[in-house]
């Protein structure tokens, strides 16, 4: 081979490597909205995709929606709860801090002791097959769940506190994205505790010490009516005369009921928590908290309080 013909041969194959390394960065980095891609310089070789997950990105859109399983639902009844197991942390979807939307979150640094109330949704036919922040395939039939700031992965009881009903779920992705969610649940998991085909509820999420499972605590009760007892916590102040400020604002911009609540922290300090509720759901919670962003107060946490 001649030194110009030698030339040329070099200059493609440094081509063709960069075109690969940059279709392997994107093609099959996690699509799911909210989803954490891999680090600059990773790659994505070894991960045993199955092969629905290597399809053109673009095909997730041909659902205009997401929603329920199109093909042959199996008996959810019958699946099994995945057994927590000690597992290392995933190369993908752990780098904290991230930043989604402009917002910026941290990842924990051990799921020990994780205990939070909230709002729960789901997510089914639209993403399945695809990636999840751990570049893990999503399978919409396993017990898996996505969250914010939970490692990846992680095991936690997803409670439905109106009805009593709890499953286990392996937290193997990031999100949801959507103001006031907690956690989003696989579709086989929001069915067996009853969010679909409600598309929201109330929960209690407790994260599993995998060396010590036995430790987790008794979920809580159930509550049949959830009426009363959903709320928007807009912020918890030292000083009264600061939560009194916050309270006067908001009145003053005509959202309510407003009030203050003073409760003893866990150093036996007082704190003023200004609460918005009870609120009548969850679309009444989504509706006003762009309101009282607005009012520059930041983006409220929901609060469930047991009646």
């Amino acid at each position: 081979m001649t030194g110009t013909r030698w030339l040329a041969a070099a200059l493609a194959w440094v081509v063709l490597i960069a075109t690969v390394s940059g279709c392997a960065g994107g093609k099959k980095r996690p699509d799911r909205p909210g989803a954490v891609p891999p680090a600059a310089g990773q790659n994505n070789d070894g991960r045993g995709q199955a092969s629905e997950t290597s399809r053109p990105q673009s095909s997730r859109y041909r659902h205009g929606r997401d929603g329920e399983p199109t093909l042959p639902i199996p008996d959810i009844a019958a699946l099994p709860e995945p057994v927590p197991r000690v597992e290392p942390r995933s190369r993908y979807g752990n780098k904290s801090p991230y930043t989604v939307l402009g917002r910026t979150y941290t990842v924990l640094p051990s799921a020990k002791g994780y205990k939070e109330r909230g709002i729960s949704s789901w997510y089914g036919q639209k993403f399945h097959g695809y990636m999840t922040s751990s570049f893990e395939p999503y399978d919409m039939y396993q017990f898996t769940a996505a969250h914010k700031s939970l490692p990846l992965p992680s095991y936690a009881r997803v409670t439905n506190l109106e009805n009593g009903k709890s499953v286990i779920v392996r937290v193997n992705d990031r999100g949801p994205f959507h103001e006031n969610r907690v956690i989003d649940l696989s579709y086989a998991a929001a069915v067996r505790i009853g969010i679909w085909p409600k598309g929201t509820g109330l929960v209690e999420v407790q994260a599993i010490d995998p060396e010590h499972p036995k430790d987790l605590p008794a979920p809580s009760r159930a509550q049949p009516d959830a009426g009363g007892r959903l709320f928007l916590q807009v912020g918890a102040y030292a000083e009264r005369a600061n939560a009194e400020r916050v309270l006067r604002q908001i009145e003053q911009a005509g959202i309510g009921p407003v009030r203050i609540e003073r409760i003893v922290a866990a150093d036996g300090r007082p704190v003023h928590r200004v609460r918005i509720g009870p609120v009548a759901d969850v679309g009444e919670a989504d509706a006003l908290t762009p309101r009282i962003r607005s009012l520059g107060l930041g983006s409220p946490r929901v609060a469930i309080d047991d009646r």
